[in-house]
Formats: C-alpha cells, structure tokens, sequence
C-alpha cells in the first residue's frame, strides 16, 4: 500500500506558540490511574499505556476544549536531594478541574514518581504536592505510527467516530476531514465529538483516507494519511495510518535546561 504524505503551508499564526520558556507551576497525583483512564480525552484505558504510564490532567487552558489531548511535556519537580535534574516526559490524557488553584497538573502516580532521583521516589509522594517547572516538547512513539480507532458508538456506513492515538512531533490537530480513497478530492469535514474523537454523518463509502489541520507552534498544515480504514471498517478495531506527524515548533523545542 502506498503512502501519501503531504504538508501544505496554509497560514502563519504566533499566537499558539507551543514552545517556549519553562513554566513553573504546582503538581499532585493520583494514587489510581483509574481516574486518567477514564479522562476527558477518550482515550480510555489506552491512555495507561501512553508513555509508560506517565500521563497527567491539566488545566483548561492546556486542555483547550480537547486541544490539548495528547500533548507531552517535560516535567520535573525542584525539590532538591529529592528530584533529577531532568524528570520526566508526560502525555495530557484529561483535564484538571481545581477551583482551588493549588495545582495545574495532576499526574498518574508513575510520572510522578519519575520525577525523582533513584531511590527517592517514595520521598517525593510523601510531598504530595510538588512545586514543578514544564515545557512542552515532542511526543516521541517509537516505532509507533498516528493510529485511528474507531469508537463503537460509530454506525456504518455513513456516521464514523474516530479517536485519534499516537499523535507524534509537537502539534496541535485543529480539524479533521476524511474522503473516499476512490474520490480524493471530495473531503467531508468532521467535527470534534470531544478530546481527541471526531466523527460525521456523512462518512463516504469504500477506503477512506484522512488529513488534518494541524499546528506546530507558529504555522498550520495539512498532514495527509493514504487508505487508513477498509471499505469494512469495524468499530472498535484500531487502524494504523503508515505515517506519523513529526513536525516541531519552529524554536526547537529544547528541554529545560539541567539545574547547575
């Protein structure tokens, strides 16, 4: 099967700029990763599998009304003895509602331990609620292509829903279309359900292909996906598309520098 991948300059935007200074903020935990399984994503218990494990619900502004899902930052604490210089890397799988104010994210118990140094992580829990610093960076699924799962409440042939997994590079996926692979140039726009599921009802027949509207930071593109679901397409059955978005913002993306 051939594949089709494509990138189309559409407009220059500075106002997402996804990559910048680190920001300091305050994280906690939850002792079950129940709740992030079950987080406003719709990623489902897929999510724990995301990173090893090391997945976080943030706050509405990094959520963004579902914009926000799948995107990684690195993460690490500043309690000194206690946490690494480089913690660790997480994947927005939910949003934090905390009316409080006191944290912006709150992580699974895995990525939060992984903000410690050897040893220390049981020392780091016991603090509760870490005073943290954060940047977004890439996401990085080795070996791991964009993949579309097609939700069950999806009714064939015309009203598809699908959850978009594995989303590499650092981007955000601002919409969606899908067309028959026999019709290419007949798109349908999709609309976004919630978090990272789109759907229609109005899905064409046969092999579809996909292209979204993404963006790295400052600019936004087509990416392009050839043949990803057969004319028989099954729900709840997971699709991979052969490609992966790799696009970073145009700064770089340098991780927090160590502490000296």
């Amino acid at each position: 099967m051939s594949v089709l991948l494509c990138f189309i300059f559409l407009f220059f935007s500075s106002a997402s700029a996804a990559c910048n200074q680190c920001v300091f903020a305050k994280a906690a935990f939850f002792a079950s990763s129940k709740p992030l399984s079950g987080g406003a994503c719709g990623y489902g218990p897929l999510a724990l599998y995301f990173n090893g494990g090391h997945i976080a619900a943030a706050l509405p502004f990094i959520y963004k009304k579902g914009e926000g899902c799948g995107a990684c930052f690195q993460m690490r604490c500043k309690k000194v003895g206690v946490c690494s210089t480089t913690g660790t890397t997480i994947v927005v799988t939910d949003i934090h509602t905390d009316k409080s104010n006191t944290t912006d994210f709150v992580l699974s118990s895995r990525a939060f331990r992984g903000m410690a140094l050897p040893g220390k992580d049981t020392q780091l829990e016991q603090i509760g609620i870490a005073d943290v610093e954060y940047k977004r960076v890439p996401c990085n699924y080795k070996g791991q292509n964009l993949s579309i799962r097609v939700e069950e409440f999806s009714k064939p042939p015309n009203y598809l829903a699908i959850k978009i997994l594995y989303q590499g590079g650092q981007t955000t996926i601002l919409g969606a279309e899908v067309a028959s692979v026999d019709k290419p140039s007949n798109w349908i726009s999709m609309s976004r359900n919630y978090g990272a599921v789109w759907d229609t009802s109005k899905a064409p027949t046969g092999k579809l292909m996909f292209r979204f509207i993404t963006n790295s930071g400052f600019d936004a593109q087509y990416f392009y996906t050839n043949e990803v679901l057969p004319a028989n397409w099954k729900a709840g059955v997971i699709y991979s598309s052969k490609v992966q978005i790799k696009n970073i913002a145009l700064d770089g993306c340098t991780p927090c520098k160590p502490w000296k």
